[in-house]
């Protein structure tokens, strides 16, 4: 029997990266605390250190997913140009991008797997990132290139036609013909229903 070693040079961060990768190979039932020891080859009680659960540790993992996706879309602001129309376009992008290179992440990050319990940091990345939208909607509207109204409720709209697209993308249900210009007819369509009445 081999003897594991209790410590590991950065423990939460391994197990953070061999659950993505569990996450992503076999779906969130796999998951395992035991399992995720066994495989970086620490001691079975070392994960409880950083995780007490299992849900502790997914939503670690969506927390995470809420943090890349957020820096994704700003960094994608950053060579975007100044006009809401090239910022949603960059922004659209960097997240469908985002769903589809994370797909079972993304699920995760959306799915009721969290528990109402969930911490404060995982309410705040996620709010983080639809904040973007509100914000870019916000901006627009300052500059008179969106039509006014609630920003949250011209934002909805937005969110969900990036959010189903994404999902539809994930998914494999659109077809070969519409996967090739789907996005762009969908960036087409939100500016559409943003444009200044």
């Amino acid at each position: 029997m081999t003897n594991r070693p209790y410590h590991h040079g950065d423990l939460r961060a391994a197990l953070l990266t061999r659950a993505e990768q569990t996450l992503r190979e076999k779906g969130p039932d796999a998951l395992s605390l035991r399992e995720l020891a066994r495989d970086i080859g620490v001691s079975p009680a070392a994960p409880s250190r950083h995780f007490k659960t299992k849900q502790a540790l997914l939503d670690s993992l969506a927390l995470t997913g809420f943090e890349r996706v957020a820096g994704a879309i700003t960094a994608s602001q950053k060579e975007a140009g100044g006009s809401f129309a090239k910022q949603l376009d960059a922004l659209a992008r960097a997240y469908v991008g985002f769903a589809v290179d994370n797909a079972a992440l993304l699920d995760l990050m959306f799915s009721a797997k969290h528990s109402p319990e969930a911490s404060d940091a995982l309410g705040v990345a996620a709010s983080r990132w639809a904040g973007q939208i509100v914000e870019l909607i916000g901006e627009g509207q300052r500059r008179g290139e969106v039509r006014q109204g609630p920003v949250e409720r011209v934002g909805l709209p937005v969110f969900a036609a990036l959010h189903g697209y994404a999902s539809l993308a994930v998914s494999g249900m659109l077809p070969p013909e519409v996967a090739e210009h789907g996005l762009d007819d969908v960036i087409v369509s939100i500016l559409r229903g943003c444009a200044p009445e």
